[in-house]
């Protein structure tokens, strides 16, 4: 047969590689995906509760290194134990059940009970696809490069919970990034960095050309340090740049809440970290922690970066999108232009770690249109900012006894 290979770029996955297999002599075809991009910062879990027909036809991007469970059958699909795919949720349970089902007559000719029971097994995953009663559908990714669709968006789906987590050493192994900070050398605490712009060496996220990374201190007025990280091609223009906290996780998480009421509000300046969500109350829209990474840009800026997040997302807008589907995310791309300060809005930042922050232009006065809160944290916010297992008193004293 003949194996075709294309390498493309997917907004939100990075770079994939298509495989496309087909045999002239029997018309057996075959099509993987893999993962050519860079593995993400955090990895990512999806829970969807499955209530309905229109659920099995959501789209799934799934690595070769995602698990894919049902707890409700205490069915696993191993991570590296498929190739990665393109495929619907009906996809993968086929797909599951054709890899049950090879090799059933072998097993009915050597050990019948364990044939029959496998197909009792099978005949529950095919009531799954009939969804009799909702299941939980777990899809797991340490890289942080799989995907399950929003049917919804840019709206918030109440069915689909996204989770993004630190990698444990047993996961990073397993990627293969083991001994990567092995050789990392304690900073010098006498060297100045804030009036140095550090560079060094990498490769372009776009052409994989070399190219340079400035690294800056920045101290902003009535905030924190921070850290930016600017990336400029020379071979292909690209330029990129992201913006990492400089401080600790803060005691208590932020919620920063503006009330957009003039034009002049669109040049405020924003930082926004990894952490932190935002949500537009008037548009019905939320954007969910880890989505754009860090930021430090204005209000337009960021609402620009919305506005194409949206734009070149294939699984609303590509050629494959159902068209009341796409009317609606014009109709919401319209509406959140129209946001510009002449229309009355409210922009909210919502950080745990609260390392986020919005520029008051009446500082050190109180901003009448600024209201910043302060909350304590919930259990699960703890979990996902990896504080939970944080033992940060009390551990000196037990490394002397061992020693």
């Amino acid at each position: 047969g003949v194996t075709r290979l294309l390498l493309t770029r997917i907004p939100f996955f990075k770079e994939i590689i298509v495989s496309s297999f087909s045999c002239d002599s029997c018309s057996w075809s075959n099509t993987e995906i893999q993962s050519a991009g860079r593995i993400q910062e955090q990895g990512v879990r999806y829970t969807l509760a499955v209530t309905s027909r229109q659920d099995m036809n959501r789209e799934v991007v799934k690595t070769d290194c995602a698990s894919a469970r049902i707890p409700e059958l205490d069915f696993e699909i191993p991570a590296f134990s498929q190739k990665g795919v393109l495929t619907t949720i009906e996809g993968i349970i086929d797909r599951a059940v054709a890899g049950l089902e090879q090799d059933q007559p072998t097993r009915r000719a050597t050990d019948g009970e364990v044939a029959r029971k496998i197909d009792e097994f099978i005949g529950k995953l095919r009531q799954l696809k009939e969804v009799n009663s909702p299941f939980t559908f777990i899809l797991d990714d340490p890289s942080g490069n799989s995907f399950v669709e929003n049917p919804h968006a840019p709206q918030r789906d109440e069915a689909l919970v996204v989770t993004h987590y630190r990698r444990s050493p047993q996961q990073s192994a397993m990627l293969g990034l083991e001994g990567e900070e092995v050789d990392a050398k304690p900073p010098d605490a006498a060297e100045d960095l804030r009036d140095e712009v550090l560079q060094f060496n990498t490769n372009c996220p776009e052409c994989n050309a070399p190219a340079s990374t400035n690294m800056k201190l920045v101290q902003i007025p009535h905030f924190k340090e921070v850290i930016i990280m600017a990336t400029n091609c020379d071979s292909c223009g690209h330029r990129t740049n992201e913006v990492k906290s400089g401080g600790a996780i803060e005691p208590q998480g932020t919620r920063i809440t503006l009330r957009i009421t003039d034009p002049s509000d669109m040049t405020r300046d924003i930082l926004k970290s990894e952490t932190c969500s935002v949500e537009i109350p008037e548009l019905e829209f939320e954007l969910g922690m880890g989505a754009l990474g860090g930021k430090f840009t204005t209000l337009e800026g960021l609402l620009k970066d919305i506005r194409d997040l949206v734009e070149k997302n294939p699984f609303t807008l590509g050629d494959s999108s159902m068209p009341s589907r796409t009317g609606k995310l014009q109709e919401f791309i319209g509406k959140l232009q129209e946001v510009n300060g002449k229309t009355k809005a409210h922009f909210i930042m919502d950080d745990p770690a609260g390392n986020s922050y919005l520029q008051n232009v009446y500082a050190p006065e109180e901003d009448p249109e600024l209201r910043v809160q302060r909350y304590e944290r919930t259990f699960e916010q703890n979990e996902e900012l990896g504080l939970n297992d944080m033992k940060t008193e009390g551990y000196e004293p037990e490394a002397a006894s061992g020693r």
